[in-house]
């Protein structure tokens, strides 16, 4: 190629035809990050990107459903969301659908049971829920796992199958946490109707009635909350128990 200009146009298209796809091949290695592409469900505590607060999933869903103004204090919420999470990677949940939560640092006469729809983000229910008649008359402030003890015990559940007991139509339960709950299904720990959990009472004496330990339930809402969390879903129960935070083997897991 004997004319210079002509060389230096065909140099020129070699050297475009080297630089022009370089931005492409690197677009295509960018990881594609947005806040519509996250589930809020999964319960997963990581830092949303771009919120310039740094909140998690788990808080912009506890602000969404405005659960603070309902009394559902965030901690038992975050430790719900985040035991949820692993319990659902071990596969100990089958029904990943909604998520129950008692916070028994609130008192009974007030609305602390939670039942949440991960799905559409919605509260399903929240009612009165009662403690054991040994863990305390308006706070369940005491907690065992062991039979005859009478007093609630703290930590994840699973629900499992419904059946026609003493107390109606009730959901048995299996505690998750060895040493905590575990002994739920011995002491016959179950989700069931009572009379003695009613907004009459509290409006009376100032706190429900108490249970032999079971999370039971007001009478008029038992068994459609028991047909929703039935079969495999979580439950937690909470209180800002110290042995309970320093023991609980799953709650050591998600913090971690």
């Amino acid at each position: 190629m004997k004319n210079p200009t002509l060389k230096r146009i065909f140099f020129f298209l070699v050297i475009l035809v080297f630089i022009l796809p370089l931005p492409l091949l690197f677009a295509k290695g960018r990881p594609a990050g947005s806040l519509s592409s996250m589930s809020i469900g999964t319960a997963d505590s990581s830092v949303i990107p771009g919120n310039n607060k740094g909140a998690t999933r788990s808080s912009v869903l506890y602000e969404d459903l405005q659960l603070d103004q309902r009394g559902l204090s965030r901690q038992a919420f975050e430790y719900a969301l985040q035991g949820f999470e692993y319990l659902r990677q071990n596969g100990e949940i089958e029904n990943q659908d909604v998520i129950s939560i008692v916070d028994f640092s609130l008192p009974s006469s007030a609305r602390r049971l939670f039942v949440i729809d991960l799905n559409s983000h919605k509260i399903l229910y929240n009612t009165y829920v009662a403690h054991g008649n040994r863990s305390g008359r308006e706070y369940a402030s005491q907690f065992s796992n062991k039979p005859q003890s009478n007093k609630s015990s703290l930590g994840f559940y699973k629900t499992l199958s419904t059946y026609m007991g003493g107390h109606g139509y009730s959901l048995k339960l299996e505690g998750l946490e060895r040493g905590i709950n575990d002994n739920a299904n011995k002491r016959a720990i179950v989700v069931h109707g009572a009379a003695y959990v009613s907004e009459g009472l509290v409006n009376a004496q100032g706190y429900i009635g108490r249970s032999l330990g079971c999370p039971a339930l007001p009478e008029k809402l038992h068994k459609p909350i028991i047909d929703k969390i039935k079969d495999g879903s979580c439950l937690f129960i909470f209180a800002p128990d110290r042995n309970y935070l320093v023991s609980s083997r799953i709650l050591k897991e998600v913090v971690m």
